[in-house]
């Protein structure tokens, strides 16, 4: 269970990481980002034997593995039938045995190296508020329960015992998903990467990134230089201009999230009693679980500007009273956002610009199990080439029309939406 320290207390576990030179600058391959699918990438490359750097433009933790909601959900927004018609009968049902398997992924990896990770595997709850959103959940339960028998519905009574809120109708419980410490795990991958031999560079923004004499040459911002035979792009969110129209195909979001200050035992007790996590089903949702030291942490989506003022978390907090109005004056301890991109297809995107360079951008809510299971599978097919080892199958770089006015365009739908799902409370 969730017993250690709360999300940001980790930040005091950082240590400065010492950068090793490898061989002058010139390595089998080169990780840009330090996040889950990043760190994972490397640390499986290094224990192949590989000469592997990650450099990553901030600190390790800072982007968006260090500062999600923590949930661990498989699958992804599309059902099973859904993609097993989307892809190729074969590639479809690999696709579907892959997704399903991502929470596994994340909690092995966690049990198998004894990672400081404080976890709680109790599942996810999808929780709906309309009788619409409702049948969808019952068609996506009949779907997964062909694959696991650890997927169940739960009534109006069950729902409510589980979450201690008498808001939703019903809802899809997972019992595969958990809950992690985000900002631990982070730093704990990065720690046994580093451990393995990869040598990891903080606060080196990879400026440029081109092909020459049979290898990449990619420079930093303090004007060195990295040779390296593949590279692995895992920036996701954070994509930048490096790959021409990669940024383009996404649509960048903020998710805010709030964190309680510890809450009484009487009423704590009630909420989330077993440890799920939990999303709602509103247009634009609200997801929450208990964290260590009794607290709550709530989070959705925010403005599309960085958050700066406590106003802009104002909604969350009106959130955690109408779920729990027993927790109506409590006190909020910290507020926080990250970067999160999506793909108008709500698919996750795997691309390969050209060969020996390989990207996966769209996580869709699912990245903690997506990115966590991809970064080895990215690296198998950077060596092998085998597109059955990659974990969706490649597509190409196709930018949304338009791309500069679609923030405006996101903004409004979010409002929009916003207003539509207040009506219907």
């Amino acid at each position: 269970m969730l017993t250690n320290d709360p999300v940001w207390s980790y930040e005091a576990r950082r240590q400065d990481m010492p950068h090793t030179k490898v061989s002058q600058g010139v390595v089998d391959l080169l990780v840009i980002g330090g996040g889950f699918c990043g760190l994972t990438g490397a640390l499986h490359a290094a224990r192949q034997g590989l000469g592997v750097r990650l450099v990553d433009a901030g600190r390790i933790g800072d982007g968006a593995s260090g500062l999600n909601g923590g949930q661990v959900i498989p699958g992804l927004k599309y059902d099973p039938d859904w993609l097993l018609r989307h892809f190729d009968e074969n590639r479809g049902a690999a696709v579907v045995d892959f997704v399903s398997r991502t929470a596994d992924a994340v909690f092995d990896l966690i049990d198998r190296e004894k990672l400081d990770v404080p976890r709680s595997r109790s599942g996810w709850i999808q929780a709906c508020h309309t009788e619409k959103a409702l049948a969808a959940a019952t068609a996506r339960y009949k779907q997964w329960r062909g694959y696991s028998d650890q997927v169940e519905m739960l009534d109006a009574k069950g729902i409510q015992s589980a979450i201690g809120a008498d808001n939703y109708l019903g809802g899809f419980h997972d019992r595969r998903a958990g809950v992690i410490n985000p900002l631990a795990l982070t730093l704990e991958l990065a720690r046994l990467a580093r451990e393995n031999g990869v040598d990891i560079q903080e606060n080196s923004r990879c400026v440029s990134l081109l092909r020459r004499d049979g290898a990449w040459i990619a420079r930093l911002a303090d004007g060195s230089e990295v040779r390296a035979g593949k590279v692995l792009l895992a920036a996701n969110a954070y994509s930048d201009g490096l790959i021409p129209g990669l940024a383009a195909t996404l649509v960048p979001l903020h998710s805010l999230q709030i964190a309680t200050a510890p809450i009484a035992d009487e009423d704590l007790r009630p909420i989330l009693p077993a440890g799920q996590a939990v999303s709602d089903s509103r247009r634009i949702l609200v997801y929450y679980r208990r964290a260590a030291g009794n607290r709550l942490i709530l989070g959705g989506r925010g403005p599309m500007r960085l958050s700066r003022r406590p106003q802009d978390w104002a909604h969350l907090e009106r959130a955690l009273v109408r779920l729990f109005p027993s927790l109506r004056g409590v006190a909020i301890e910290r507020r926080w956002f990250g970067r999160v991109a999506v793909t108008l297809d709500h698919l996750p995107h795997v691309n390969e610009p050209e060969p020996g360079l390989v990207t996966i951008v769209g996580c869709q809510g699912r990245g903690v199990g997506l990115m966590t299971a991809s970064g080895p599978r990215l690296v198998d097919y950077l060596l092998s080439g085998d597109p059955d080892r990659l974990p969706l199958p490649l597509t190409p770089i196709a930018p949304i029309p338009f791309h500069r006015f679609r923030q405006i365009g996101v903004g409004a739908m979010i409002a929009w939406y916003r207003m539509l799902d207040a009506l219907e409370q």
